[in-house]
């Protein structure tokens, strides 16, 4: 399928998606002094404190790769590592009182700004590509990584 009319195939109209909320992210986080990994990491956690295993499941990174962004991180002062109330051996990862204060700013800031990427859509249109995506997603079984705006429940750290 071509480009007229503005018509792509899944695969394009996917990737390109992809990239498109990807700089996004990767500018809201420039903008508040984090990597757009921090910021993912950071909404990933505004739900509540993961432990290692899960957040590797959750963004998919390798476990060095994890363990140096959870470390830069916590150097920063945004995140802390708690002990796991079901294994003594593990730990949990989650806010501190610093990444909420900057999480709470990020997170609707950023949700503004991939909504307006939908602007030229109406509110039938808009529903139908929520819908579609919403079950690509499901169906694909994607983890929690970003919370719908107002559709969770913050658990304390602390």
């Amino acid at each position: 399928m071509g480009e007229q009319g503005g018509s792509v195939g899944v695969v394009t109209g996917l990737v390109r998606a992809a990239f498109l909320v990807n700089a996004v992210y990767e500018r809201s986080a420039r903008e508040h002094g984090i990597t757009s990994q921090q910021g993912q990491l950071l909404c990933v956690l505004m739900v509540q404190p993961y432990g290692m295993g899960e957040l590797n499941a959750m963004l998919g990174l390798a476990k060095s790769s994890l363990t140096g962004l959870v470390d830069r991180t916590e150097r920063n002062g945004l995140v802390e590592r708690l002990p796991n109330p079901k294994d003594t051996r593990g730990v949990h990862v989650g806010l501190t009182a610093g990444g909420r204060e900057l999480v709470d700013v990020f997170y609707p800031e950023t949700c503004r700004r991939i909504d307006e990427l939908a602007n030229g859509l109406d509110a039938g249109e808009r529903e139908a590509l929520g819908a579609l995506l919403g079950r690509v997603v499901q169906e694909n079984e994607v983890p929690m990584v970003f919370a719908e705006p107002g559709d969770f429940t913050v658990r304390s750290t602390n």
